[in-house]
């Protein structure tokens, strides 16, 4: 569970660095106060990585450890294609931030949660749930990203348009491409 855990933390850290859900964060954070925002966030990530887990762990139950290690490695390169691509909030994403008649809590949890379906720290939880434990997955996942938020809503408060985008987008799809290799090695000696 442990090693569940600090796996999980660290690809959905890395996986949520200048995701749209992260510039979601830093809007919100202009509009109300961090904690609010982080409390909604986290309420939405554990909904969302709840199932996320629980899908990875059937899809993890019915295949062979070959293939899922081969899914997993293709996964995780083709993470690094959409990280390196980048994300921008559209006009939706802006919408859900500027729609808060209700507290912030609740406008966080509701837009985080509609941005996170299908998004690629759903579908990054997904695939780590069909190799690691479940619950140290999902408590791994909800940690690194309300974290990466977290610190977007901190950093970016203080550091603005300063922050250095293109470097976190390099690093963050370097480190898919480790991950995505090192599962496809895994598979080629299994």
């Amino acid at each position: 569970m442990i090693e569940a855990f600090f796996i999980s933390f660290w690809v959905i850290f890395v996986a949520e660095l200048g995701d749209k859900s992260q510039l979601m964060a830093l809007a919100f954070a202009t509009r109300y106060k961090p904690v609010p925002i982080l409390i909604g966030i986290t309420v939405a990530t554990a909904l969302v990585h709840a199932v996320s887990v629980g899908v990875g762990a059937v899809i993890g139950a019915q295949l062979p450890t070959r293939p899922i290690a081969v899914l997993g490695g293709l996964a995780f390169l083709g993470f690094a294609a959409w990280t390196w691509r980048g994300d921008t909030l559209d006009e939706d994403d802006e919408a859900r931030v500027e729609r808060t008649g209700h507290s912030a809590i609740v406008a966080a949890s509701a837009a985080f949660f509609l941005s996170e379906l299908g998004d690629k720290t759903m579908l990054a939880t997904i695939t780590l749930a069909t190799r690691e434990g479940p619950v140290g997955t999902w408590a791994g996942s909800t940690v690194g990203m309300v974290a990466a938020d977290a610190l977007a809503i901190l950093v970016g408060a203080r550091l603005g348009s300063r922050l250095p985008e293109r470097a976190i987008r390099i690093g963050a799809t370097l480190a898919f491409v480790v991950f995505g290799l090192l599962l496809l090695a895994e598979a080629a000696r299994g």
